[in-house]
C-alpha cells in the first residue's frame, strides 16, 4: 500500500501559517522591549518564565538571573515598611492561584541593591484550551507621582493652615480692638478727668499727663499690633490700595541713607481680588520689603507694583536693591522659611516667584501673579 504524500498546496498553507506565526512572533517580542511598562510572566509556581528589558532595568536585575526565579521572594517579599509579606496574600500570586486579576497602585517592589520604589503594577492570569498556565505582570514606576501627590497634599495642608492663621490673626486684631482698644480710650478719659482736678498741684498734674503719654504710646503700639495682625485697609480699601500704603510705609519708615523709588500702575477696570488670594499677595510684598529691611544693608530699593490690563489681567510685584546679596545655597536652604513661604503662596494661587540675586550685587524679588477677571 503506498503512503500518499501531502500535497503541495497543503505544504505551501503550513508553511505560509508557520512564516506569519514568526512574525507576529517577533513583533510581541519588539513590543515587549520597545515598552516602557516592565512585563514578566510566572508559570504556576511563580517562577518566571519571561521578562523585558523595562522590568529588567527598573528591578536592576540583569534578565538571565531573573528568569526561573520565584518572583515574590525575589521583588515583592516585604511590605513598605519592612514587614514580611506573606506569598500566600500576593495578589500577583492569587491571578493565577485563584483566578483574582489585580491592579495594585499602593505597595512597593525591591531592587536587586536592597532599595524599594512605589509601584503601580497589575497581574492577569495567562489561560491556554480552558487551563491557566500562571500570570502575566506588568509595573511601573510611580515614585514620582507619589511624590507629586504628596507634594500637593503638603501644599493644601499649608494653605489650609495659612488661611486658619489669617482668621486667627482678623478675631484677635478685632478683639484687640474692641477690648482693649475701649480699655486705653476709657482710661485716657479717667487720666483727663483726674489731670484737670489736680491741676494746682503741680506733682500730680505732671504726674497725670505723664500717664496721659504712656497711654497714648500704648494706643499707637495697639494700632500697629493690629495692623500687623490684619491691615484693615486690605478689607475697607482692597488690595490695590493695602499694597501701595504697605510700600509707602516702607518707604516712610526708611533710614535716612536708603534712597526708595516707588511706582504704582494698576489698569483701570482691574477689580483687586479678594480673599485668599489677596492676603497671600499682600504677605509676599510684606516678606519681600522685610528681607530688605533686616537683611540687604541696601542703600536704594525700587519698588513697582504693576497690574496689566484686562481681559487677562497679571499682577508683577517687583522689589530690587543694591545690598550685600546672597549665595544660592542660601535661598535654597530648608530653614529659609520667609522665602519658602512665599514660594508657597505663590504656587498655590497659580503665581510664580523668581528671586535673583549673588553676594555683592543686590537682590531682585519679583512675583507675576495671574489675577480673575472679576473679584475672587
Amino acid at each position: 500500500m503506498r503512503a500518499e504524500l501531502p500535497s503541495t498546496a497543503g505544504l505551501t498553507a503550513t508553511a505560509e501559517r508557520g512564516r506569519v506565526a514568526d512574525v507576529w512572533r517577533d513583533r510581541l517580542a519588539l513590543l515587549l522591549e520597545s515598552t516602557g511598562e516592565g512585563i514578566f510572566g510566572i508559570d504556576m509556581d511563580g517562577r518566571c518564565v519571561f521578562v523585558n528589558r523595562s522590568a529588567a532595568l527598573q528591578l536592576r536585575w540583569p534578565a538571565e538571573q531573573v528568569i526561573g526565579r520565584n518572583m515574590h521572594t525575589l521583588i515583592h517579599h516585604s511590605r513598605a515598611d519592612g514587614r514580611h509579606y506573606p506569598e500566600c496574600d500576593c495578589p500577583i500570586f492569587n491571578a493565577f492561584r485563584r483566578g483574582l486579576p489585580c491592579r495594585i497602585d499602593d505597595e512597593v517592589l525591591w531592587r536587586a541593591d536592597g532599595s524599594a520604589f512605589c509601584a503601580e503594577y497589575s497581574s492577569h492570569p495567562i489561560i491556554e484550551h480552558g487551563q491557566v498556565q500562571g500570570a502575566v505582570v506588568t509595573f511601573v514606576d510611580i515614585s514620582e507621582r507619589k511624590r507629586a501627590e504628596e507634594l500637593a497634599r503638603l501644599r493644601e495642608l499649608a494653605n489650609h493652615l495659612e488661611t486658619v492663621r489669617e482668621s486667627e490673626r482678623t478675631r484677635i486684631a478685632r478683639e484687640i480692638h474692641d477690648e482693649l482698644g475701649s480699655l486705653l480710650v476709657a482710661l485716657k478719659m479717667d487720666v483727663n478727668w483726674l489731670a484737670k482736678r489736680v491741676a494746682e498741684r503741680a506733682e500730680l498734674h505732671g504726674k497725670c499727663q505723664g500717664m496721659g503719654r504712656l497711654i497714648d504710646t500704648a494706643v499707637d503700639n495697639v494700632g500697629r499690633i493690629i495692623t500687623d495682625l490684619r491691615p484693615s485697609i486690605l478689607d475697607h480699601q482692597g488690595l490695590w490700595a493695602a499694597l501701595e500704603w504697605q510700600a509707602q510705609e516702607f518707604v516712610d519708615n526708611a533710614e535716612l541713607e536708603l534712597r526708595c523709588d516707588l511706582q504704582v500702575n494698576v489698569a483701570a477696570g482691574v477689580a483687586p481680588p479678594q480673599g485668599g488670594l489677596a492676603i497671600a499677595v499682600f504677605r509676599i510684598l510684606q516678606e519681600m520689603l522685610s528681607n530688605v529691611a533686616r537683611h540687604a544693608q541696601a542703600r536704594t530699593v525700587q519698588i513697582r507694583i504693576v497690574v496689566d490690563d484686562p481681559p487677562q489681567p497679571v499682577l508683577y510685584l517687583d522689589v530690587r536693591d543694591d545690598g550685600v546679596g546672597a549665595a544660592p545655597q542660601a535661598l535654597n536652604d530648608a530653614r529659609s522659611y520667609g522665602v519658602m513661604g512665599m514660594h508657597e503662596r505663590a504656587g498655590h494661587f497659580g503665581g510664580r516667584l523668581t528671586i535673583d540675586s549673588a553676594p555683592g550685587q543686590g537682590t531682585r524679588v519679583r512675583l507675576v501673579m495671574p489675577l480673575p477677571e472679576g473679584p475672587s
